[in-house]
């Protein structure tokens, strides 16, 4: 939302009035998930987190994820990125929707490694460093498309929300938060 603004009186994009709308339901939205998220559970092993990534709930979202990313790469992507943002957009956010949960189990590895639990020895650890390099450069190559062919303006708010949905759809099922949300509670 920042880059919007910025771009708008840096770069001299133009910010209309959907990219304020978009801005603003972002600001709402994040208020709404910061106030109803659930207590998180810190792991204790990288082996409990990849206990947790190879569930076959989080398996069949990564599965599913890659599988259609794939699709839309090979098939859609040469057709349609250049015309719709949310071609690029959606694989970026699927991606870095993979690459969170990767991070989060390399920043885990991280911490305990420093507090003399050497996690490195796990070819798991390394694993997940994989999946979060592989994820992340695909993320930022799609990001740089994306930003490449669309204004700032729309590619940050629409980028925002994908992102962030794709990132707790994919937290939830991996680490199998249940919703405290309740609309009429």
């Amino acid at each position: 939302m920042a880059s919007s603004v910025l771009a708008h009186f840096v770069l001299k994009e133009r910010l209309n009035k959907l990219g304020v709308l978009g801005c603003i339901s972002c600001i709402v939205g994040s208020v709404v998930v910061v106030l109803h998220a659930p207590e998180e559970h810190m792991p204790d092993s990288v082996e409990e987190i990849w206990d947790l990534a190879t569930q076959p709930g989080f398996l069949a979202y990564a599965g599913t994820t890659l599988l259609l990313m794939a699709i839309v790469v090979v098939f859609i992507e040469p057709r349609y990125g250049q015309k719709n943002i949310l071609i690029y957009l959606g694989i970026c956010s699927s991606m870095g929707s993979l690459t969170v949960v990767s991070i989060k189990a390399v920043g885990v590895a991280i911490k305990l490694t420093l507090d003399g639990m050497n996690q490195l020895a796990y070819p798991h650890t390394w694993l997940f460093i994989l999946v979060a390099v592989i994820c992340g450069v695909s993320q930022l190559n799609y990001l740089n498309k994306a930003l490449d062919t669309f204004d700032l303006a729309m590619v940050s708010p629409v980028y925002y929300v994908m992102f962030t949905t794709l990132t707790i759809v994919a937290s939830s099922i991996m680490f199998k938060v249940e919703s405290s949300f309740r609309l009429f509670s």
